[in-house]
């Protein structure tokens, strides 16, 4: 493993993928652990996205967890999809660890919400009275966290939660992901948690892998900080560790 550090946000580059997911793993299971030291339960807020899949799938089979004492959110979620769409974040999340291990809760944002501005009020206030101890996360196509597209990120947002329209590099990864056909069956809107709630927390742990995220990767160490890259909000965060795989490293000097 190589490590380097810009500004405040730690970087761990792996030999592959797969160990890339495992080193993520056992950092996040050591946290959740001694968090649980000082606290009867905690709150995790967790990314949906195949760059997580090696990360969650080892995630859920640590068994030191007491996973009854964790309460589960997610931080974004498409608007329209049928409920029980098998793209909707909340179901992703299902099947890689909420219905794998036995959370003390899980939170969903509801995609098929008839008022999407009033879910997007209801899960911020959820979310504002369960401040979350640890945020489990990706970085997107464009470097956009959660669903904050440049278009639409601010780092001082005054919502915890709100409405977005998401940009064409975002639909897009959506297709490159595999997880929709093509881009006129991807969402154009969702509700997202908003860029001060990364900033609030007070452990992020960044998993990247994959060669479609090397440019980002690349703007968010070394691009110029602000929403024209939301990742760059990382860098200036006193906790955070991204993750990454050869792939994603792939532009930088090391």
């Amino acid at each position: 493993m190589k490590t380097l550090k810009k500004d405040l946000l730690k970087v761990n580059i792996y030999g592959s993928r797969a160990e890339m997911g495992r080193g993520a793993a056992k950092d996040i299971a050591a946290c959740i652990l001694s968090v649980l030291e000082t606290k009867p339960r905690i709150n995790i807020i967790f990314a949906a996205a195949p760059s997580q899949n090696e990360m969650l799938a080892c995630l859920a089979a640590d068994k030191s967890i007491p996973w009854k004492r964790i309460n589960a959110y997610h931080m974004d979620e498409y608007i329209g999809l049928p409920a029980d769409a098998p793209q909707g974040f909340g179901n992703f999340l299902r099947r890689a660890i909420f219905d794998r291990v036995p959370f003390g809760s899980v939170n969903y944002i509801d995609p098929a919400a008839p008022d999407a501005e009033a879910e997007a009020e209801r899960y911020g206030a959820l979310i504002n009275e369960n401040p979350p101890d640890i945020i489990v996360m990706g970085i997107g196509e464009n470097g956009h966290i959660a669903f904050n597209d440049p278009p639409v990120a601010d780092f001082n947002d005054k919502k915890t939660a709100k409405v977005v329209s998401l940009d064409e590099i975002c639909r897009n990864q959506q297709v490159h992901d595999g997880c929709f056909a093509r881009i006129e069956d991807v969402p154009k809107q969702a509700v997202t948690l908003t860029v001060p709630v990364f900033s609030r927390a007070p452990r992020l742990f960044c998993v990247v892998p994959a060669p479609t995220k090397a440019e980002a990767v690349y703007k968010t160490l070394n691009g110029p900080a602000g929403e024209c890259c939301p990742a760059t909000v990382m860098r200036s965060h006193p906790c955070a560790t991204l993750y990454l795989d050869p792939d994603s490293a792939s532009l930088l000097e090391l």
